[in-house]
């Protein structure tokens, strides 16, 4: 068993302490956090107010769209993969941090006039400031940092890297850690990882991640998932990244493919397989601890508030509380009915979001989304969403509102 001493505890200073407001300004301290839903049969994305459950904004799109936010969440990404299109909305919801005090300010979700267009977009992936936009269809990825369309001034980076596939990137200081397709087949997953300074010339060699998909961010350090294990991205000082394969061979038969990082604890949440989770910690004496599940896997998410809160929803809708210390599940919770992980991957099923003291999860085929209270691990109550609720992210968080 692994003690708390073993773990790196990061540092994020937020200043949320009392301060004085000049003049006859009258500051309070609230919370306040909105839901953008993206819808399973309908092109749409409903912003709804965790408070009440009032609908904020509805935004008509193209396809479907998988859903992303930004770190800052002042923006949401729809990547609608069959229509060629990335939709931006501005979350209207904005945290300034003044040092001693952080602001809020809430205003109306909108949609944003700089969008993209290409084939097949697919991996969002923010990291250090910068924003990677893949498309599978043409094999290229853009970098960016979130200002440019907020100020509607996009002028992103561009890389070309290789022909089309399913492939991913990530920003890494002044360098792009970018997919390398199967030569052979690039309609099959890739096979390598390779590192690109800002003019696109490759620094090093490639390093093998056979069947490469997913990636995810913990304190500084990137993870992406392989066939045969994951390959960690870290600072190598004032140069380019150093990239690193770790084997997974001793976790027995399947492989990572989706990833979620810590944020005050330096780890990552993996699948393995559709049965089993993996708790990884890059650069220590265990690197992986596989958790073994009762039935097989629907969603999980990280809390970024809550460091040791791990969520994880199986196919007989229960939700179980896994502690990142301890390794164990330490609760569960019947939530909804059975969702069969049997059927097509697209099939409605739910998705889970952390929104502060809450998790809000979706429930398509009950119209519903179902908020747990993460301190209780009880269902709170539920917000009645027109259509299919399935897609989802969370923005907000706490702050003074100055009069």
């Amino acid at each position: 068993m692994k003690s708390i001493s073993r773990w790196t505890w990061l540092v994020f200073a937020a200043g949320v302490a009392a301060a004085s407001v000049a003049g006859n300004a009258k500051a309070d301290e609230v919370s306040h956090w909105r839901l953008f839903v993206g819808d399973h049969t309908d092109p749409v994305v409903r912003a709804i107010e965790l408070d009440d459950g009032t609908e904020a904004g509805r935004f008509d799109l193209d396809s479907y769209a998988s859903l992303y936010r930004s770190k800052s969440g002042r923006t949401v990404f729809a990547v609608q993969g069959e229509a060629g299109k990335v939709t931006i909305l501005r979350s209207g919801l904005t945290l300034e941090d003044h040092g001693e005090h952080v602001d809020l300010d809430i205003d109306d979700p909108e949609r944003l006039e700089t969008a993209f267009s290409g084939e097949k977009p697919a991996h969002f992936f923010e990291n250090g400031g910068r924003i990677a936009m893949f498309y599978d269809g043409e094999g290229r990825a853009d970098i960016f940092p979130e200002g440019q369309v907020l100020d509607g001034k996009f002028s992103p980076l561009t890389l070309d890297v290789g022909a089309p596939h399913h492939g991913l990137a990530a920003s890494f200081g002044d360098y792009v850690i970018h997919s390398v397709p199967d030569p052979e087949d690039a309609s099959r997953r890739p096979v390598a990882l390779r590192i690109k300074d800002s003019s696109g010339n490759q620094v090093g060699e490639d390093v093998a991640c056979p069947g490469l998909h997913g990636q995810a961010g913990s304190g500084g350090v990137l993870a992406f998932g392989c066939h045969d294990g994951i390959v960690v991205a870290m600072s190598a000082g004032s140069g380019a990244p150093e990239l690193r394969h770790v084997s997974t061979a001793e976790l027995g038969e399947g492989n990572v493919s989706t990833l979620r990082g810590g944020t005050a604890l330096q780890f990552f949440l993996t699948n393995y397989g559709q049965s089993a989770v993996v708790l990884v910690e890059p650069g220590a004496e265990t690197t992986f601890r596989k958790v073994d599940l009762p039935m097989r896997r629907v969603d999980f998410a990280v809390d970024p508030a809550k460091t040791r809160n791990t969520y994880i929803l199986t196919e007989d809708g229960k939700l179980h509380l896994l502690d990142v210390l301890s390794g164990k599940i330490e609760k569960s919770l019947q939530l909804t009915e059975p969702y069969s992980m049997d059927g097509h991957w697209r099939d409605p099923r739910p998705r889970l979001a952390v929104a502060g003291d809450y998790l809000a999860v979706t429930d398509p085929l009950k119209g519903v989304i179902r908020l747990v209270d993460t301190d209780s691990f009880a269902e709170e109550r539920t917000i009645a969403v027109e259509g299919m609720p399935y897609t989802i992210v969370a923005v907000g968080g706490s702050g003074k509102q100055h009069d």
